[in-house]
């Protein structure tokens, strides 16, 4: 790519945008989704010419920096004061379904590198290669870490009753 075109570099990420919101979604919340792009596509443009196609593909790249802005953002707001609103007057929070199933409780129980490989292959629809390429490990290592999660979100979503 040419070194300083934002029009061919625009072009170049255009294609991958999707999945990068996906993924910045899953791992960060969907309120800090456009941030976690913004900061990607940020680092991307900054760092392009540091990008080598032996290495992986262009999406593989840009999907491990959204991995890293959002673990930064989980950082940060783990640090960041909880603030508690009040309901207001009248209000009632409806009753917990007894036999629903919470994924997403779930999901959040998972260790880091598990939450990031469900992440990745069920929900950005990536490839377990791919995967392996946004989290730098060996594709046995995504396909055991899979494996375990899915193990404990079976223990975790099991409904009795």
């Amino acid at each position: 790519m040419e070194v300083g075109d934002p029009d061919r570099f625009a072009a170049w990420v255009r294609p991958h945008l999707p999945a990068m919101a996906a993924l910045a979604a899953r791992l960060a919340g969907p309120d800090e989704r456009d941030d976690v792009v913004q900061e990607a596509l940020a680092r991307a443009w900054r760092k392009r010419d540091q990008y080598d196609p032996n290495r992986g593909t262009v999406r593989v790249w840009l999907l491990a920096i959204v991995a890293d802005r959002a673990s930064r953002f989980r950082r940060g707001r783990a640090r960041r004061p909880v603030q508690l609103v009040p309901d207001p007057v009248g209000t009632t929070v409806p009753a917990a379904d007894p036999v629903g199933v919470d994924l997403e409780r779930a999901l959040a129980g998972l260790p880091p590198r598990m939450r990031m490989a469900v992440d990745c292959v069920y929900f950005a629809g990536l490839t377990i290669a791919e995967t392996a390429a946004v989290m730098g490990v060996a594709d046995g290592t995504v396909k055991s870490t899979l494996s375990d999660a899915r193990a404990r979100l079976r223990v975790a979503l099991e409904v009795t009753g």
